[in-house]
């Protein structure tokens, strides 16, 4: 069964609805996003005019983290999610397990290691997720069938091995993040996370940002955006 009525909190469900936490950012985010590709599931943003200052520590959305991850908090990696009538798609339950680096330095404890669209990712330890959040800047109506985030709480303690995904969404439950625009979902890195297609495909955009407050060590450095 899935719910979306019951309040979340991030530090006990590790996830939390913000309504109208990035009103006075809209329209910014929205004209630096123009003209971007529409065709793609998820496309990764850097150098885009406008974004870094919104979304830095003391930027409108970056503040936001910096209330939970503190004075050191960065954005390290920007994504736009254009879902529509041409790209509805469904995703999976898994866990946000890599992060992008600027260069492959091999480094204890961190790996594999792989290319994504030419940019090096790499699976950190798994405390370094822990210490990570996400979120996520709704730019349009999200109702229950336009294909919300899905999220089971609770989930975001542990290393999820793929062999109990299932068993795990079963033990915690299924929340779905139905949203407005300008609203934010916050939530911590690693839980465990699905979409499936829209039952209504209608235009949902969402600018997702993960955030760290924690250099990396050995040489490794954030790729950020």
């Amino acid at each position: 069964m899935i719910d979306s009525a019951m309040p979340l909190s991030l530090e006990r469900d590790g996830a939390e609805h913000l309504r109208g936490a990035a009103l006075a950012a809209r329209d910014r985010i929205e004209a630096a996003l123009a003209g971007l590709p529409v065709d793609r599931p998820g496309l990764r943003l850097r150098e885009i005019t406008d974004l870094p200052d919104l979304l830095e520590a003391q930027g409108t959305i970056g503040r936001i983290a910096a209330r939970w991850l503190g004075p050191d908090t960065q954005p390290v990696r920007a994504i736009l999610f254009d879902k529509n009538d041409r790209t509805n798609w469904a995703l999976g339950w898994h866990q946000d397990r890599t992060i992008a680096v600027t260069a492959r330095c091999d480094v204890p404890g961190f790996g594999p290691w792989t290319i994504k669209h030419g940019m090096h990712h790499v699976a950190p330890p798994f405390a370094l997720l822990a210490g990570m959040l996400t979120l996520r800047v709704h730019l349009d109506p999200v109702p229950l069938d336009n294909a919300p985030l899905l999220v089971a709480p609770g989930s975001h303690r542990t290393l999820v091995a793929e062999s109990d995904i299932e068993r795990m969404v079963a033990a915690h439950g299924i929340h779905a993040c139905v949203a407005e625009p300008g609203d934010i979902w916050a939530y911590a890195t690693p839980i465990l996370h699905a979409s499936n297609a829209a039952t209504r495909p209608k235009r949902r955009r969402v600018l997702q940002v993960d955030y760290a407050a924690t250099a990396l060590p050995g040489g490794l450095s954030w790729l950020g955006i």
